[in-house]
């Protein structure tokens, strides 16, 4: 089992900045890859960047690409996703996500373990 809780959403005016925390405890991560995903209101939760924790292979959804970037930091076990240039269009919940294994999927009904979430909210 791994446990996932996220941290760092919050409100912000379009054009600032954010950084979400995901830490990880349980099983070992070095054998998962790890992301984020968000769902907006009405809409399907869909894949925003996920990362391979042992190579640091990294995939972006097209509508965040060159404005957010992932991250993780071995020795906390914590991934981030380090939001820069927020539109009101990245409103969301925000949700981390695991599954065990190298190769990057990008749709959620693929991912093993889900944190419970944390809202972001871009005000225009």
């Amino acid at each position: 089992q791994v446990q996932l809780v996220e941290s760092g959403g919050g409100s912000v005016q379009a054009g600032g900045s954010l950084r979400l925390s995901c830490g990880a405890s349980g099983r070992t991560v070095a054998s998962y890859m790890m992301g984020w995903f968000r769902q907006a209101p009405g809409k399907e939760r869909e894949c925003v960047a996920v990362i391979n924790w042992s190579h640091g292979n990294t995939y972006y959804a097209d509508s965040v690409k060159g404005r957010f970037t992932i991250s993780r930091d071995d020795t906390e076990n914590t991934v981030y996703l380090q939001m820069n240039s927020l539109k009101p269009e990245d409103t969301a919940v925000y949700y981390c996500a695991a599954k065990l294994g190298l190769v990057l999927f990008k749709d959620y009904h693929d991912m093993d373990y889900w944190g419970k979430g944390t809202l972001v909210t871009v005000s225009s």
